[in-house]
C-alpha cells in the first residue's frame, strides 16, 4: 500500500514503526506488553501482559470478570478466539418477569446494572486458550506486570479519572463497588495514586495455580458464595463449565484486501455487511471528505445495523447464517436500496435461507493479535467480588426480553456482543499475507470505526495516523446520528440537508 503521508487534519501523533509494536490505550499496558517481547515472549504473550496491566489501570473498561475476543496470526494462519461468556444456567424470561416484573408492553424487565446483568466472564479463560496455543514464556512472567502496578500504586489517567468519577453516584450501592473503587469515599482524582492489593492478590494466585482456578477453585468459590450472598443465579457449575471457543473467522474483499471479524454473536458481521454494500457504490469518485462519500457510508451501516440488530445473537439461535448475510448477491440487493440524493429507514433484509479496551501486538517473527477485552458498559455491572478485586461485565444485557427475538435470554446462551476485534489480509501470488490487526472501542461504534477507517485507508490512501484523526460519524439505534465536533460544517449542513437527523456535534 503506497499511502498519501499527508495528514490534513489536527493531531498531535505521528506514525510509529518498529520491528515489535504493542498497541494500547494506556502507557503502562503497552510497556508491559513490550517488557515481556524484551523477555523473549512473543505478540501474544505481550497482549496477555497487556491486557492483565489494562485490568489495572483502566478499570471503568474491563476487569477480571470481563469477556474477550481475539484474532491471531500465528506466523502462518488466521484464527479467531471467542471468549464471551454464557448466561447463568437458570436465566430465561420467567426468570427475570418474577423477580422484576413486566414493562408495559408486557416484556420481562431485566436490570442494567447489578448481579442479574453478568454473564460468566470469559476473559481469563480466552487469556488460558491464547496461552496453551501461542505463548512461549510462563504465565507467572506475563501477569507480574499487572501485578506490580496493582501493588505499588499508578497515578490516575485523566480520561479514566473522568469516567470513574461519572460513574460512582449510579454503581455506589452495588455490591462490593465502594469499597473497591471509592477507597476514600470517592473516585480517585486525577493523579491520585489507586492501589489493587485485591486484583494482585488474585493474579499472584492465578499465575501460581493456574487460570482455572477463576472457574473451578478457589477464586470461583469466592464468586459463587459473593452470588449467592445477594440472591443472584451464578453457581459454580456455571463457572466450570464455561469454555471459550476457537471459532475462525468471517470475511469480505474491499479493494483486493480480505477483511476479517469475529463471527456472531458479535456484531462484526455489521462491519463486513457495510462493506460489501459500500463495494457497489463507487465510492472512489467522490472527495473523502464530501457530503456524497459520507452519506453513501453512512446508508450502509445503517442497512448493516438493521440485519445486525434483527438476525445476530448466539448461533445456535440465529435464523439466518452470516454466510447468508454476506452473500455477495443479497448485499448488491441491499446495496441498490441507498437513494444518493437522500437518508432513508431502512428496514431489515430477508437473505437467502438455507466500557471496552483495544489493543494490538506484533513481534519480529511476524505473529500478531487484534484483542479486544471489556465489562461493557462503564465498570460493568458495579459488582465487585472484594476478597479478590473482581469487577464484572454486564453483558447479561444484551439478551433481548423479546420471545420472537434470536437473541432472546436463556440459560447457557451468549447474549449479542458489541466489542470486535478485526484485522485485514491480502492474496499475494496465491498466499496469505497479514497487513494490519486493528480495532476500535466504543458500543455500537466499533463496525463503524473499522468502515470507516478502512475505507480511508483502502479507498483514498490516506495513511492510517490520518484516517485515525479523520472526523468520524456515528449511527444511533434510532438511525439519528452523532457527528465529530471537527467534522466540516459544510459537510454537516449536506448530511442535513439530505434528511439526516442530527442528535450530537
Amino acid at each position: 500500500m503506497q499511502f498519501n503521508w499527508n495528514n490534513p487534519y489536527p493531531t498531535v501523533r505521528m506514525p510509529v514503526m518498529g520491528r515489535n509494536i504493542v498497541s494500547t490505550s494506556h502507557p503502562y499496558a503497552a510497556q508491559a506488553g513490550l517488557k515481556i517481547i524484551q523477555q523473549g515472549g512473543n505478540a501474544i504473550d505481550a497482549a496477555i501482559a497487556a491486557a492483565a496491566a489494562l485490568m489495572i489501570v483502566e478499570p471503568v473498561s474491563n476487569g477480571l470478570g470481563s469477556d474477550c475476543f481475539a484474532i491471531v496470526w500465528d506466523g502462518e494462519q488466521l484464527h479467531g478466539l471467542n471468549s464471551s461468556g454464557v448466561s447463568p444456567a437458570t436465566w430465561n424470561l420467567d426468570y427475570f418477569a418474577s423477580k422484576y416484573g413486566k414493562e408495559g408492553n408486557g416484556l420481562a424487565k431485566r436490570p442494567v446494572r447489578g448481579w442479574d446483568s453478568v454473564t460468566v466472564p470469559g476473559a481469563l479463560a480466552g487469556w488460558q486458550a491464547l496461552h496453551e496455543r501461542f505463548g512461549s514464556l510462563p504465565l507467572a512472567d506475563l501477569l507480574q506486570p499487572a501485578i506490580e502496578i496493582a501493588e505499588k500504586g499508578h497515578a490516575v489517567a485523566p480520561i479514566v479519572a473522568h469516567k470513574w468519577a461519572a460513574a460512582t453516584s449510579e454503581l455506589a450501592s452495588q455490591p462490593g463497588f465502594a469499597q473497591t473503587f471509592m477507597q476514600n469515599g470517592r473516585a480517585p482524582a486525577c493523579g491520585e495514586m489507586f492501589y489493587f492489593p485485591q486484583a494482585a492478590q488474585a493474579l499472584k494466585r492465578l499465575a501460581t495455580v493456574g487460570l482455572r482456578d477463576f472457574y473451578e477453585g478457589e477464586i470461583a468459590k469466592s464468586i459463587c458464595a459473593f452470588a449467592k450472598e445477594h440472591g443472584a443465579a451464578m453457581t459454580l457449575s456455571d463457572l466450570a463449565n464455561y469454555r471459550p471457543d476457537w471459532v475462525g473467522t468471517i470475511s469480505t474483499k474491499v479493494q483486493g484486501y480480505d477483511v476479517h471479524e469475529i463471527p456472531p454473536n458479535g456484531q462484526g458481521i455489521g462491519a463486513l455487511i457495510a462493506i460489501g454494500i459500500v463495494e457497489q457504490l463507487e465510492l472512489a469518485k467522490y472527495a473523502v471528505d464530501s457530503v456524497e462519500s459520507q452519506h453513501l457510508q453512512i446508508e450502509a451501516m445503517k442497512l448493516a445495523f438493521a440485519d445486525v440488530y434483527r438476525y445476530v445473537a448466539d448461533p445456535r439461535s440465529m435464523e439466518v447464517s452470516p454466510e447468508q448475510m454476506l452473500n455477495p448477491g443479497y448485499l448488491a440487493k441491499r446495496a441498490k436500496l441507498i437513494d444518493p440524493q437522500k437518508a432513508t429507514s431502512f428496514s431489515f433484509g430477508l437473505p437467502n435461507t438455507g466500557g471496552t479496551i483495544y489493543l494490538s501486538a506484533a513481534d519480529e517473527e511476524g505473529r500478531m493479535i487484534s484483542f479486544i477485552q471489556s465489562n461493557y458498559m462503564g465498570f460493568g455491572s458495579g459488582v465487585v467480588e472484594p476478597n479478590w478485586g473482581i469487577s464484572f461485565q454486564n453483558r447479561g444485557y444484551g439478551f433481548s426480553s423479546d420471545p420472537q427475538s434470536p437473541n432472546v435470554v436463556a440459560g447457557n446462551k451468549r447474549p449479542f456482543h458489541t466489542i470486535i476485534p478485526a484485522f485485514l489480509t491480502k492474496e499475494v501470488n496465491g498466499k496469505t499475507v497479514p497487513q494490519m490487526s486493528f480495532g476500535v472501542m466504543g458500543g455500537d461504534m466499533q463496525p463503524q470505526g473499522h468502515l470507516q477507517t478502512l475505507l480511508r485507508m483502502l479507498v483514498y490512501k490516506q495513511q492510517p495516523q490520518a484516517a485515525c484523526d479523520a472526523p468520524r460519524w456515528k449511527v444511533n439505534r434510532d438511525f439519528s446520528l452523532d457527528v465529530e465536533a471537527n467534522m466540516n460544517p459544510e459537510t454537516v449542513k449536506g448530511l442535513v440537508e439530505k434528511g439526516h437527523i442530527l442528535k450530537k456535534v
